[in-house]
């Protein structure tokens, strides 16, 4: 037994000796000092031999377990320390090497566009407001003079949420969340994503961006929407833009109109407009016999597509990056 043990712990030096890597070194300690392994499953022994002989090859025993311990934690503090610098080298900068390019963002073509658009607004006066995506029904339909039989309001046509929430199928829903809360005179816009049920294809879809302005003041008239939207066109489209107003029905205005641009020789349709209709005044308690007021909306994605020429209105939420930094 004797010369067993001097063999087992002759070996263990060996193999502590030899290892590269605190994983290696993990492994010859367990392969000799492990639970009933190695050197500790000699003790095993000590019952089979004479009495007179035990204590002595006991006390070897803990004197190689002993010795095979502090190789190993003298190794390991080695292999640490090495490990660490291969680590560090690794790791390490060449601060003299040139340094990657950082390519920088920009903003998305339908947010420019809208920044455009507030430019022009604030300008002539009105203040933007912000309103619910997950709109109520009274805001979105019922507080806009839609008739209960109106094809809008069928659940085919938007997304109802419950009974009462939907969400916005425009963002003229806030002109009744504005007129709850302020006395005329006020000259308000918003912008922001509406949603409908449509099939997508290259001149629909189902979530897209709107711009709404409108105003409440003694005696405003259709001359008044004229020249505000020709202000507006000019600033957009540039100063030699001309704008056309056709009749038109939509249930919150009276009279309703659509206006278009004259662009490259062609007029395009660019939204709808027309005086508040006096019930929704009404519905605000409003005196429709001393104030008036109009409104307008159109797309933002209608903006960009005449002022740049795409013809693909999916282009705009595929974040295609080949397509965002055209813009």
């Amino acid at each position: 037994m004797s010369d067993i043990l001097t063999e087992m712990l002759t070996s263990a030096l060996a193999e502590i000796e030899t290892t590269t890597n605190t994983a290696e070194l993990e492994a010859v300690e367990t392969k000799y000092l492990g639970r009933n392994k190695g050197l500790n499953e000699l003790r095993r022994a000590i019952g089979t031999l004479p009495k007179d002989e035990r204590p002595a090859f006991g006390a070897r025993i803990n004197e190689a377990v002993a010795q095979t311990t502090e190789q190993i934690e003298s190794r390991r503090a080695a292999l640490v320390e090495n490990e660490l610098h291969l680590r560090l080298a690794s790791e390490t900068i060449d601060v003299t090497l040139p340094g990657r390019p950082q390519h920088a963002g920009r903003l998305h073509p339908l947010t420019q566009t809208a920044n455009s658009v507030k430019q022009a607004l604030a300008g002539m006066g009105y203040e933007f407001v912000d309103g619910p995506e997950l709109e109520e029904y009274q805001y979105n339909f019922g507080k806009l003079n839609y008739p209960e039989d109106h094809p809008a309001m069928d659940e085919q046509n938007s997304f109802f949420v419950t009974d009462n929430l939907l969400l916005r199928t425009q963002t003229t829903a806030l002109q009744g969340r504005v007129m709850a809360n302020r006395r005329p005179p006020f000259r308000c816009a918003t912008i922001g994503r509406c949603f409908r049920y449509e099939s997508v294809d290259a001149t629909h879809h189902h979530t897209f961006h709107q711009v709404d302005v409108f105003m409440v003041d003694e005696k405003a008239s259709m001359a008044d929407l004229k020249g505000t939207l020709g202000t507006f066109a000019r600033t957009m489209f540039g100063q030699e833009t001309l704008v056309r107003f056709r009749p038109d029905f939509f249930p919150f205005v009276e009279p309703g109109v659509d206006y278009s641009i004259m662009w490259r020789g062609r007029w395009l349709e660019l939204g709808g407009a027309g005086l508040i209709h006096p019930n929704i005044l009404r519905e605000h308690g409003i005196n429709p016999e001393k104030y008036s007021g109009f409104a307008f909306g159109l797309g933002i994605e209608r903006v960009h597509m005449i002022r740049t020429g795409v013809d693909d209105l999916r282009l705009y939420l595929e974040n295609d990056v080949r397509f965002l930094r055209q813009f």
